[in-house]
């Protein structure tokens, strides 16, 4: 075991040390697949997906009767945590829509979409941001427009940054259900399949070469009724439930690839000890603080999790964490390592250009300051002058 605890150590509370060894023992036999030529990196991760789902290792603290297995979300970190130390892609991040259906869709539609999600039979995105509404959510302006028989709606609007739209079965969409309504209540939330009339998904480019990011173009598209997800209004709510989710590195693994980067970092400091200057090596140190701080962090909202916390705006707390950890210690490894910058680069500088987006993706970091000190601190809101 390293200073820098990979896998993390967790305690046992649950049992962990024996699922650690069953699923150690479950990569040994079902090793990480060969990325095929000209397989795009959804695809190949997608694979991954079903492969790790039909190893029971997707949704464990999902309840049994929608296709998980009912433990603990500990549990899953703890799954999270292993496939990040040996260097596998992780679980898919889908957790965090699985929790906001629990939570807000009716029992036929949990019974109905989970076990497919879980399984990959269903492959689900997510439509919030847009181009003038990205972490502003509240001043959306795509619009579904409830039919006069009520039987469902019509909507019209664009959506950005939806990672992976091209390959996705279904969105999760928000949309304005009430144009009069105060922009928090009037919002609902669907889902919507991908091959409706109407949709239009359109792929951008990323700096790191990727097609993650994708354009939602929605033109009349028609939602039936039993498509909303919650009552009409409960959109903002539900969003709130999904951000909160996805702003931690708890489920993701990251706490165990940060880890084994600073790892690397530190041999490559021995190894060639006297090389690098004394701002070098204070800036490596700063990046072993940023990852104790993070640890110390998740370790503590692991234990409100296992005490049936549900996550809420402490989750931004996580994400300055980890968008500072994370873009910290990517810009010192390529001062370590020049040699990621050979050529079309390597691997860790694919890396420093995916953690640019981390001051955006999830909500902007200005965002979560202001939850910070709206919601947890209670500070007032500064003055407006004319």
């Amino acid at each position: 075991m390293s200073e820098f605890d990979i896998p993390l150590d967790f305690g046992d509370p649950a049992g962990l040390e024996t699922l650690r060894e069953e699923l150690r023992a479950w990569l040994a036999e079902h090793p990480l697949p060969e990325r095929r030529p000209a397989e795009e990196p959804a695809e190949f991760l997608h694979r991954w997906h079903r492969r790790l789902h039909s190893g029971g290792w997707v949704g464990l603290d999902v309840p049994e009767e929608y296709g998980g297995r009912g433990l603990t979300a500990l549990h899953q970190v703890a799954v999270s945590d292993e496939l990040g130390a040996c260097r596998a892609p992780g679980v898919p991040r889908i957790g965090y829509l699985a929790h906001a259906l629990l939570e807000f869709a009716s029992e036929e539609q949990r019974a109905r979409l989970l076990p497919r999600m879980l399984a990959g039979d269903d492959v689900w995105c997510q439509g919030f941001s847009e181009p003038g509404a990205g972490s502003d959510l509240a001043s959306m302006t795509t619009y579904a427009r409830r039919a006069d028989d009520g039987r469902g709606y019509t909507v019209n609007g664009q959506k950005l940054w939806t990672s992976y739209a091209q390959y996705s079965d279904y969105c999760l969409l928000l949309a304005r259900t009430d144009r009069d309504s105060p922009a928090h209540a009037s919002i609902t939330a669907f889902a919507l399949p991908l091959d409706r009339a109407g949709v239009t998904v359109r792929p951008l480019r990323a700096a790191n070469g990727d097609d993650e990011f994708c354009e939602l173009f929605l033109d009349d598209v028609t939602v039936a009724a039993h498509e909303r997800i919650g009552a009409e209004g409960d959109g903002w709510r539900l969003a709130m439930t999904t951000v909160n989710y996805e702003r931690n590195a708890l489920d993701t693994g990251h706490l165990s690839k940060y880890g084994l980067l600073l790892e690397r970092l530190k041999h490559e400091l021995r190894a060639r000890q006297g090389e690098f200057d004394g701002g070098l090596v204070s800036a490596v140190g700063r990046c072993v603080v940023d990852y104790q701080v993070l640890v110390a962090h998740s370790r503590r909202r692991t234990a409100e999790r296992l005490a049936g916390r549900a996550a809420g705006p402490e989750s931004s707390v996580d994400k300055l964490l980890m968008t500072r950890a994370e873009q910290r210690l990517y810009e010192t490894a390529l001062r370590v390592l020049p040699d990621e910058l050979a050529q079309d680069g390597g691997a860790v500088y694919g890396e420093y250009l995916y953690s640019r987006a981390a001051s955006v993706y999830g909500g902007t970091s200005q965002i979560q300051r202001n939850i910070i000190a709206k919601r947890l601190l209670r500070l007032p809101s500064a003055s407006r002058t004319s």
